[in-house]
């Protein structure tokens, strides 16, 4: 199933879970409430419909609360067992956070080292070596806007000529079509990046609207379904000590006339 599919799906899940549920727990709040005998129809259908709306704001609490209380308590169990197996792992994970601090200021300084030991015969060195300097002035042009300074143009031509037996011009034409597409590949991750968050953005505002929504199908259908309660309710007979039968008084709800 799709994304889109999969949050339809769930999204019309919740919402009739929500009225199912929240419309039995109101009717049984409003069918088992004690009769009122001698009450207003208004203030009898205002309590019914209370009654309801009480009843799914105690069960939608207890349900946030015990989904605390497992989220807690998931988390509370993976901290116990990362913890038996991080005294174990904190020699390598010290180890490794140094070799990164390393890694991470050679990175840092690498373009001005490489600068100090400019020839004019860089073909002379490895492949390797030669890969790491060009990543290296790479990097940095691409931190500074995309922008290539002069000397490390001049330096990257006289390099591939020297390497691929080009011409001057040749050289010089490769190294530009090369750089745009890295410049394309960069400003794709950046774009893809900046589409994820928006996405996610989206997602998350929509989650929130439609809970809220479907909270609120739920508030509704538990205020209405007691109210039915209390209308079978008050409709039951009664029988007394004596054998004597009664109908009890139906209460209808308030009209717009009264």
């Amino acid at each position: 199933m799709s994304a889109e599919g999969l949050g339809i799906s769930t999204i019309i899940w919740l919402t009739f879970t929500q009225i199912i549920a929240s419309g039995l727990g109101g009717y049984l709040a409003g069918r088992l409430r004690v009769k009122w005998a001698n009450m207003h129809g208004t203030e009898v259908y205002f309590r019914d419909t209370a009654h309801g709306f009480l009843a799914w704001a105690v069960a939608t609490l207890v349900t946030a609360t015990l989904l605390i209380g497992s989220a807690s308590h998931i988390v509370s169990s993976g901290v116990q067992a990362g913890a038996s197996v991080a005294s174990g792992a904190a020699t390598a994970t010290l180890q490794a956070a140094g070799n990164m601090a390393r890694d991470t200021s050679s990175q840092d300084y690498g373009y001005f080292i490489d600068s100090l030991f400019r020839n004019d015969s860089p073909s002379s060195s490895s492949d390797d070596a030669i890969h790491a300097v060009v990543v290296r002035i790479f990097a940095k042009s691409l931190s500074n806007d995309g922008q290539m300074a002069s000397q490390d143009r001049a330096y990257l031509v006289q390099l591939i000529a020297q390497r691929t037996n080009l011409s001057q011009a040749e050289a010089e034409q490769r190294l530009d079509q090369v750089y745009a597409q890295t410049r394309q590949a960069v400003e794709d991750a950046k774009m893809a990046a900046k589409k994820a968050a928006d996405t996610a953005t989206t997602i998350a505002a929509w989650t929130s609207l439609w809970m809220f929504v479907a909270l609120l199908c739920g508030a509704f259908f538990a205020s209405f379904a007691a109210t039915l309660g209390g209308r079978q309710r008050d409709a039951v007979t009664y029988v007394d000590d004596l054998g004597h039968t009664s109908e009890a008084i139906h209460v209808s709800p308030p009209s717009l006339k009264s």
